[in-house]
């Protein structure tokens, strides 16, 4: 009879233990929730602004520059208008760019391209539109009929980022980015360009 009386105790402890641990654990984890930082609701226009760098590939059909030759690039600008339709859609207006050096010239490879951004995961987000090629002299290396010439046509782009930081409205994420565009050039040439970048996004919506 004793051993029996105490198997009951010690279930009864037991079972007083689990109850007390459960009460502990569902305790904890409402002030979590409600200590935790709330999402910030997605809404009204956006702004960004990127800093990086990456590399980039430039091919002429005159044959001046190859795809074999690739440079290092810097972003400059690389800027993102747009508005949230909701939570997780925005339409926007990406307008990257990039340095690079052509006959001992800078210019800048980018774009003003209508593209629209999707959340999967409330940090993590993908991008990509297409729309106009822009292929123009630095705007601090112009020089007159040596770097002054303006070059249009059709880029691509795609991008994915994911929010490492979330404050109110503002969030900064690490992105990367995969630009590939062509513009006319006089006489009938053209000219190619293959863009990978990764940087720091400063966003406002």
């Amino acid at each position: 009879m004793k051993t029996i009386k105490m198997k009951t105790i010690k279930k009864q402890i037991v079972l007083k233990m689990a109850c007390v641990a459960f009460a502990l654990l569902s305790s904890t984890t409402y002030a979590q929730n409600t200590n935790s930082e709330p999402i910030p609701q997605r809404d009204g226009f956006i702004f960004e602004f990127v800093v990086g760098g990456g590399i980039i590939s430039i091919e002429d059909s005159e044959g001046i520059q190859t795809f074999d030759k690739s440079q290092g690039t810097f972003v400059f600008p690389d800027l993102k208008f747009g508005y949230m339709l909701n939570e997780k859609l925005a339409i926007t207006v990406a307008m990257p760019g990039n340095i690079y050096e052509f006959q001992d010239n800078d210019r800048n490879f980018g774009g003003f391209i209508p593209s629209v951004q999707y959340w999967v995961k409330d940090r993590w987000w993908i991008h990509g539109g297409i729309g106009l090629a822009i292929d123009s002299p630095a705007l601090y290396d112009i020089k007159d009929n040596v770097n002054d010439d303006w070059n249009f046509g059709c880029a691509v782009m795609a991008s994915t980022g994911y929010e490492i930081y979330k404050k109110k409205n503002f969030a900064l994420n690490v992105q990367s980015k995969l630009v590939l565009g062509r513009t006319s050039l006089d006489g009938d040439a053209h000219r190619d360009a293959v863009i990978f970048n990764v940087g720091l996004g400063f966003s406002w919506l």
